[in-house]
């Protein structure tokens, strides 16, 4: 069978053509490009801990080794600290009355704060090209423009312009072209939305802070003299005293010219150190400029859109490339699936579905939220408490959680299956991304959950308190184990039998079914074969033509 086409060589595009290599099918990359990226100090990303997993299962490389993780986070409003925490313990409570500003006190139900991972967009490309270059299933065309694309029930042809014009033959296609993407215009996909929601002037530069390895959000900073539009300046460490400054600029198109931008970093260093402007190194400029958009479509006939080609968006501290990432793993396991087994329309309809209804939503919770956090003066400026909710939103869609960060669930996912009576709660809902709980893997190891994803198999996990204290072999056929065995074995799809002592609000002997990119199934209470054969076939589209056939045949 021909190879899956992927237009765009950028993290989305090779983080894809991974994932679909990693489950046996061959890819063809088509890099318009040399192959190398430009190293920019000024252009980097922030990762949260579930993408941050799925780029290191798919390179076999710690990321952390190339990046920064924060040791905390600091919201100021002019002078005062509204908010500090320290990643790994529980959120603050600022100005709250059961503790002072910036002491650590647990917020009910809020959990731990991950520290996400802030790495440079060059380092990262570099570390999933390293990946590709050792992959056999995986060829990188450079110098290949896209300039056409056909396609016929059996399959898609392109066409790239270049030193040496090419027709490429393939499965699938998948564009991952970015913001003007070639394969949506081709295929006449609309691209609606807003135009620069926000813009940022960006400075990379090396010098030291009172905050070391802290990121920092300062709105209203009180030195603004020289440019009293800077209302709100963002501060990102990376390795090494390096850190990424980002002002907010005021709507419009005024130039940035580079006098102001030394003015504004000499100013805020100087506000921050409470003196002197404290030495420092400008390494690298530019203007980040954020879009919000949205494809009508992310699927016509056999080419899809993933990453910027189907989306744009990124104000308030969200980041982008995290649902592009999230794109690819979702895409990567229906087309392998489709790719060996042959076309299941359903299953491949549910990329769209499931995953332009996530970032639609947070789409909408932050064109609900601009008008009120940039929206200046007025009564909300005075209502008691809205200041702190600012901020609060604020840290949410920079750290990566509540409505304008968390990883999407797909509540409303067609591939869920129908509500049983043997359904039991536990603290993931239908459709979230499952919590990262040690388990042991079929051959006694333990591994984490997410160790186990990408594979393309479903993931079937007893919840067994006490067993992790005896070797896998001495319970393995004890108990229901040997009944679960056997209801895994005769499902419709390659599955993987995990135990694991504890899962959040699980109860003993409750069985989670997890699909191959990470998110919940359904959580059974027991062993109820027929209910886990149901939710898996619901799981995967239903029963492709070929069973249903055979089925009333």
């Amino acid at each position: 069978m021909d190879p899956v086409i992927i237009v765009g060589a950028g993290p989305v595009g090779l983080a894809l053509a991974l994932a679909l290599a990693r489950q046996e099918v061959p890819c063809v990359v088509l890099d318009e490009g040399p192959g190398k990226d430009e190293q920019r100090l000024a252009r980097t990303v922030v990762l949260r801990e579930d993408t941050v997993a799925l780029v290191e299962r798919l390179t076999g490389f710690p990321l952390s080794e190339l990046g920064f993780r924060w040791a905390g986070w600091r919201s100021l409003r002019r002078k005062q600290v509204t908010r500090e925490i320290t990643f790994g313990g529980d959120a603050p409570a600022a100005d709250d009355p059961a503790g002072a500003p910036g002491t650590a006190s647990p917020q009910g139900g809020a959990g731990p704060y991950t520290a996400p991972l802030h790495i440079t967009q060059h380092a990262l490309t570099g570390a999933l090209r390293d990946a590709i270059g050792d992959e056999r299933l995986i060829k990188l065309a450079v110098d290949s423009r896209l300039d056409a694309i056909e396609q016929e029930p059996s399959g898609v042809t392109a066409h790239t312009k270049g030193p040496k014009g090419t027709w490429w033959r393939g499965s699938y296609l998948v564009g991952c072209d970015g913001p003007r993407s070639t394969v949506r215009k081709l295929q006449d996909i609309r691209f609606p939305g807003r135009t620069a929601v926000e813009r940022h002037a960006v400075a990379a530069l090396r010098t030291e802070l009172p905050w070391p390895g802290e990121a920092l959000l300062h709105r209203t900073p009180p030195w603004r003299t020289s440019s009293p539009s800077a209302a709100e300046v963002t501060a990102r460490p990376l390795a090494d005293d390096l850190w990424r400054l980002d002002w907010l600029l005021p709507p419009g198109k005024d130039l940035v010219t580079p006098d102001l931008l030394v003015t504004r970093v000499r100013e805020t260093l100087a506000g921050w150190s409470g003196g002197p402007t404290p030495p420092y190194e400008l390494l690298d400029t530019g203007v980040h400029t954020v879009h919000h958009r949205l494809a009508r479509r992310w699927r016509a006939g056999r080419v899809f859109l993933a990453g910027d080609s189907a989306h744009l968006l990124g104000a308030l501290g969200t980041q982008g490339l995290d649902e592009g990432l999230r794109d690819a793993d979702n895409l990567a396991w229906k087309l392998a699936l489709a790719w060996h087994h042959g076309p299941h329309e359903s299953l491949l309809d549910s990329y769209q579905t499931e995953r332009r209804a996530v970032v639609a939503t947070r789409l909408r919770a932050a064109d609900q939220a601009l008008p009120l956090l940039r929206g200046g003066g007025g009564l909300r400026a005075y209502v008691p408490g809205s200041a702190r909710g600012h901020d609060a939103l604020l840290t949410d869609g920079h750290l990566g959680r509540g409505p304008l960060g968390a990883p999407g669930t797909y509540a409303d996912s067609p591939l869920a299956p129908p509500r049983t009576e043997s359904e039991t709660p536990v603290d993931t809902a239908p459709g979230a991304p499952v919590v990262d709980v040690r388990v042991t893997a079929e051959d006694g190891s333990f591994v984490g959950l997410r160790e186990r994803l990408g594979r393309g198999v479903l993931l079937v996990v007893l919840v067994a308190p006490g067993t992790g204290v005896w070797e896998r072999k001495h319970w393995v056929t004890a108990g229901i184990m040997p009944r679960l065995a056997a209801a895994v074995t005769a499902l419709p799809h390659p599955a993987e039998l995990l135990v694991a002592e504890n899962y959040p609000g699980a109860a003993a002997h409750t069985v989670l079914l997890v699909r191959p990119d990470g998110h919940l199934v359904t959580a059974l209470g027991g062993v109820r074969p027929a209910d886990l054969y149901e939710a898996a076939e619901a799981a995967l589209g239903g029963p492709t033509k070929t069973e249903a056939t055979a089925s009333t045949g």
